[in-house]
This record gives C-alpha cells, sequence and structure tokens, in this order.
C-alpha cells in the first residue's frame, strides 16, 4: 500500500521509468544455468571467470549469501545457491531446492571440496545434514563455516547454542610472532 501511494505522488514520467525498469529487469536478468545465482547472461560472471577455482564450491541459501561472500574478498572458489532450506514448516522439501544440480556438480567435475555456508538455524542444520549425506558416497571433502562467538562480543550475551558451538569446536590458541 505504502508503494501505491508514493508512486501516486510521484510524477508520470519517474513512474513510467520505474515501470520500465522492472519489465527490462525481468525480461534481461535470469538465473545461472550452472550455481543458481543471478546473471544477465546465461552462465554467471562468477562461474565463466577462469581465475576461480573450480575445485571448490560453496553453498549458500540465496543470492545474498553469494554477495555477502564475495564482499569479504576471502573466498575465489564458485558457487552454488539452493534457493532456499528445508523447511518443513513453511512445506520447503529437498525436491523444491537445487540439490540434485548440486549432486550433478560434485559428482561430474573435478570438485575436491563443498563448503556448506548456510545459517546457523534449525533449518540450515538441517539442510546441511541432508547435504552431508547426499555427498557422502562421492569423493569430496565436505565442510561447514566456522561458528562461534563474533570478535568484541561478550559472553553473557551470546545465545546458548552458539556459546555451545564455540566451546565444543574450539582450536589450538596460536600467537603470531
Amino acid at each position: 500500500m505504502r508503494l501505491v501511494l508514493h508512486l501516486l505522488r510521484q510524477e508520470q514520467t519517474a513512474v513510467d521509468t520505474f515501470g520500465n525498469s522492472v519489465i527490462q529487469l525481468r525480461q534481461n536478468v535470469q538465473f545461472c544455468k550452472i550455481c543458481h545465482n543471478i546473471s544477465d547472461t546465461e552462465i554467471c560472471p562468477i562461474c565463466s571467470n577462469p581465475r576461480r577455482d573450480e575445485s571448490t564450491i560453496c553453498v549458500v541459501e540465496d543470492i545474498q549469501d553469494v554477495m555477502a561472500i564475495e564482499n569479504t574478498q576471502q573466498y575465489r572458489g564458485v558457487y552454488h545457491v539452493l534457493g532456499g532450506v528445508i523447511s518443513p514448516m513453511d512445506g520447503v522439501g529437498p525436491g523444491d531446492l537445487y540439490i540434485d544440480s548440486l549432486i550433478e556438480r560434485a559428482a561430474k567435475e573435478e570438485v575436491k571440496e563443498i563448503i556448506l555456508a548456510l545459517n546457523p538455524t534449525m533449518e540450515g542444520d538441517t539442510t546441511n545434514f541432508y547435504l552431508y549425506r547426499r555427498l557422502a558416497p562421492l569423493d569430496v571433502k565436505v565442510s561447514v563455516i566456522a561458528r562461534g562467538v563474533a570478535q568484541n562480543d561478550e559472553l553473557q550475551y551470546t545465545d546458548e547454542i552458539t556459546l555451545g558451538r564455540s566451546i565444543v569446536n574450539r582450536t589450538t590458541f596460536m600467537v603470531n610472532v
């Protein structure tokens, strides 16, 4: 309703430009046929980049996760966008996601590692477990992103699950000299 009221207050040319932009977006933006990221070409710029490490696939829930990881400038592999997570409460099962194409990629390509980078929620963990079971027969390393207490957070304000995982998944203390 707010958008409608906002558009009614705008000049006709501004509304026409906005409408045409939405039409152009729908006509020109598509899903990459390899990783399911959005692109204005059949294969997205990440999948078509020869400098990317195709032996490592980072599995994410949606395109916003691709953008977040890309913004870190720490990852040089390719992606696979699932299009969601398994959520029986919301009626989303494995068949509703791009899981089969991930399994096909892992089986056909020279993939050495699959990084599961799903949100640390019940649904994300369920999807991680499902993917791990589906990938187990393949000769590929499956890893998950690290989780724990964020830097500058106080333990007393950290939720129990995050703090518990931080304790269980602790690492050896190292001093950088």
